[in-house]
């Protein structure tokens, strides 16, 4: 009710909400003061967020009466997980955090934990395929990522182990002829990937012999010559019984005086077309196949450390460069600490490719 001024010594007139007025005893009057909070509840539909969620805290203030009053928000530790003045909450990086809802007219507050945690959301392969001969080792190097990410442990396994077998390591072993499937799990199970094996008769000695000046190690082929590699180039450092074909990285099949790049293919075949041994071309630098090392190269590159398109496969291996060139622009690319670009001058660098 509302308390009229009123200098009568004994009673105060008063107007009630309804509008009527009336008469009061002063001994039975007091003012009411307005109630501050008492008490804050926080509350989330989760506290388990993964790296770059966000959700909006649910906060209860009693008495209903100062529901409108001021609060704030407070994290413990905003390297984990900040919130913002309306209690929206961000997932940074893996840790735990107390999110406080603190009242401004006093000292009541509420609280509420929240656990960050990054887990895998890539796997990124060197080969989607592998040919192998019987008997034959291949490992297989999974890339994880993010590289923040809080468990990088992966779980292999084959689809038949009788045709070709992994170990804890990624040690493949080719047992015997066939076709099956290699497994790659994330351990936390966010994520997996698969890997094509087709085992194939073991070569005999004579039935291909490649170039000394060539690389090879495993189903990969590296030393080439970027400035004359061509389908011809290829095929004269291959000596075997077989017919080669050469294939780009996107399964094209290469014809004479065509350019060949990383990631481009050769094939071993028999008269019947049956698959005897696949190799697969490196050449450093060239990262995104078109056989040619230039600034096209370095924009892939940047795309890959800035993780906007990541390389895989071949590809990743074929980024580790190191050679002076000379081109007609100025780069100004990045200050990563893998990549290293030394300007000699307008048109001069000196490029390092190591990542």
């Amino acid at each position: 009710m509302q308390k009229e001024d009123n200098h009568g010594e004994l009673w105060d007139r008063v107007i009630l909400p309804n509008g009527m007025i009336g008469y009061v005893f002063q001994s039975y009057l007091r003012e009411v003061p307005n109630r501050q909070i008492e008490a804050i509840n926080v509350s989330s539909d989760k506290t388990l967020l993964k790296k770059g969620e966000t959700i909006k805290l649910k906060v209860e203030i009693l008495p209903d009466e100062a529901k409108d009053h001021e609060i704030e928000y407070i994290s413990s530790n905003p390297k984990v997980a900040t919130v913002d003045s309306i209690g929206n909450v961000m997932a940074i990086k893996s840790g735990t955090t107390t999110i406080t809802v603190k009242a401004k007219e006093n000292n009541v507050k509420g609280e509420i934990q929240i656990k960050v945690i990054t887990p895998v959301t890539g796997i990124e392969l060197t080969n989607q395929n592998i040919v192998m001969q019987v008997g034959d080792q291949f490992t297989i190097k999974p890339i994880i990522t993010p590289v923040d990410a809080d468990n990088k442990n992966v779980i292999y396994s084959s689809k038949d182990e009788q045709i070709a077998k992994i170990d804890i390591k990624g040690n493949i072993t080719a047992i015997k002829e066939g076709n099956t499937k290699i497994t790659v799990m994330a351990e936390d199970g966010a994520l997996k990937k698969e890997i094509d094996i087709i085992v194939v008769k073991k070569l005999n000695q004579g039935e291909v012999k490649f170039d000394e000046s060539l690389n090879i190690m495993q189903n990969e082929i590296t030393g080439w010559d970027i400035e004359n590699l061509n389908v011809e180039n290829i095929i004269e450092k291959i000596e075997t019984l077989y017919n080669i074909e050469i294939y780009d990285y996107k399964g094209n099949e290469l014809k004479e005086g065509e350019k060949v790049g990383t990631g481009s293919k050769i094939r071993l075949v028999d008269e019947n077309n049956n698959i005897k041994m696949e190799y697969y071309i490196i050449i450093y630098g060239d990262v995104n196949g078109d056989g040619k090392i230039n600034s096209l190269d370095l924009l892939v590159l940047q795309r890959h450390i800035l993780e906007i398109q990541r390389l895989n496969g071949t590809f990743l291996k074929a980024r580790k460069y190191k050679q002076k060139r000379k081109e007609s622009f100025l780069i100004r690319f990045t200050n990563n600490t893998k990549t290293y670009i030394n300007f000699k001058n307008n048109r001069t660098i000196e490029v390092y490719w190591v990542i």
